[in-house]
């Protein structure tokens, strides 16, 4: 009973841990004491056996600040709880005992015995080596675990069994928090592009970030390149600067999501592989027929995906890199004949082929999505669309028209984000949208940062002009928008 009550402490103590670790983008573990060393804090008086060594779970404390990767100098000797199970029943105890038995990168947890291959009884067996933080005597097993050792005719004796631990047996996280400064942050999150990791590295983490990369090579089959983020944005562009940390220089990076193929080189073009769940969101709003003009395509995560669903595409990107990779993607995944390229500024693209398309389009029955995945900047090109169309036409009493629909994009860092955007689309706009929009949360870019999508049908009131001048002419088109952060 007193082990189980321990275990279900422990359990607690690891939750807490994970929650107060949960900052980076995976969670982080932390060894937490033995058994023995809960009651050997109770009672100091009272003889224990020796702890199970945490070495198993930090590394040696000579790789603290290590700059260039000695894989060699985190090995080490440890001795792990183990029991011995004959090989007639060893599959099935396994599986029973599988939550206390040892899990580590590369680590067999079944060895043989070096001392002897049978047991008193002259029956084979080999050692089933166990989790220090969970076994270290026989008083440890929960109630599922020893009531499978006796339906089992396995005696729970445990005996210590010499492991050689190594580099390849420890995780990325563990890795690094032994060789970065104690007590500053510890990450191992990162974006992946096909066989790119692009992370973000705090100041602290510099002066380790090739070591920090190699890392990540090593920890993450497949990836051979890692990038690190600078402070220089090309706000024109979208894209940012990096520089190669490890591995390879290939930029150029193969990518599938949603079961689209995309191809692009990810230092030259803006690709989010967090956005995965919101392409296929616009997507499936999508029916066959339906027509989409992408005002800022990028590579094609939206002009694409659409124009396999069967929708006729106009998509458009300032980026001449972005324009270049868009057309190789339309006839990478074989829609190139769906899609119709440009490679204007957002303005001029809804100012020149919308404009032009747009009058026709509204005659007919098939839907109509106009995207604007720019969330730095979008909300500000909605202006485009005053007065677009010109003066009303006149038309009978029986003439209807589709209305496009539009899905604009926006950062928000207001108490009320919803009510913000919603707010700075009316003012570019210069009409309300009450009643006839709906507002997305897309996803938490940062601390008190969120991202979101407006989606509304454009005002009739909006597209024709009162007075049969163009009501957003007089501005100039924007063709180097300064922009402060581009991450969407």
């Amino acid at each position: 009973m007193a082990g189980v009550m321990v275990r279900n402490v422990r359990r607690l103590l690891t939750l807490l841990d994970v929650h107060y670790y949960r900052g980076a983008s995976r969670l982080f573990s932390i060894s937490i004491p033995s058994p023995e060393v809960f009651h050997a804090q109770k009672t100091m008086s009272d003889p224990q056996p020796p702890a199970a060594d945490p070495g198993l779970y930090s590394p040696p404390p000579a790789v603290r600040g290590m700059t260039v990767l000695d894989r060699e100098a985190f090995t080490q000797t440890i001795n792990v709880p183990a029991i011995c199970i004959p090989t007639s029943v060893l599959n099935k105890a396994v599986k029973s005992l599988k939550k206390v038995a040892l899990q580590r990168p590369g680590l067999k947890r079944v060895v043989d015995d070096d001392q002897k291959q049978t047991d008193s009884d002259g029956k084979e067996h080999r050692l089933l080596l166990l989790d220090p933080q969970s076994v270290s005597s026989a008083e440890n097993f929960g109630e599922e675990e020893a009531s499978a050792l006796k339906a089992f005719g396995v005696k729970p004796e445990i005996q210590r069994y010499e492991l050689k631990l190594t580099y390849d047996n420890l995780k990325s996280e563990e890795v690094l928090r032994a060789v970065l400064p104690e007590g500053q942050d510890v990450t191992s999150g990162f974006s992946r592009v096909g066989h790119i990791a692009h992370m973000n590295l705090r100041d602290h983490q510099l002066p380790y970030k090739n070591l920090i990369g190699q890392v990540i090579i090593d920890k993450n089959p497949g990836v051979t390149c890692v990038v690190n983020k600078t402070n220089t944005i090309d706000s024109t562009y979208r894209n940012f600067q990096m520089e190669v940390l490890a591995g390879e220089s290939n930029m150029v990076a193969k990518v599938r999501e949603n079961g689209v193929f995309y191809e692009f080189d990810f230092s030259r073009v803006y690709w989010n592989p967090r956005l995965s769940t919101e392409h296929e969101r616009i997507v499936s709003l999508l029916r066959r027929g339906d027509v989409v003009l992408d005002v800022f395509a990028g590579v094609g995560p939206f002009s694409i995906p659409a124009a396999r669903r069967g929708c006729t595409v106009f998509a458009n990107d300032l980026n001449p890199e972005s324009y270049r990779w868009l057309q190789h993607n339309t006839k990478l995944n074989k829609v190139e004949a769906k899609v119709t390229t440009f490679n204007l500024d957002g303005r001029e693209f809804i100012r020149g082929p919308v404009r032009e398309h747009l009058p026709k389009l509204m005659k007919g029955s098939a839907g109509i999505h106009i995207i604007m995945n720019l969330p730095a900047l979008a909300l500000e090109f909605l202006d485009a669309f005053r007065g677009l169309l010109g003066p009303k036409p006149d038309q009978g009493a029986s003439c209807t028209v589709t209305l496009p629909q539009v899905h604009c994009y926006g950062f928000s860092k207001e108490d009320d984000p919803q009510r913000d955007v919603l707010e700075r689309a009316e003012a570019a706009l210069g009409a309300s949208l009450q009643g006839r929009c709906s507002v997305h949360m897309v996803r938490n870019v940062a601390p008190n940062k969120e991202m979101m999508c407006v989606s509304f049908t454009v005002p009739s009131e909006v597209l024709y002009s009162s007075s049969g001048k163009e009501e957003g002419c007089s501005e100039p088109s924007p063709k180097r928008q300064k922009c402060e952060d581009t991450e969407g």
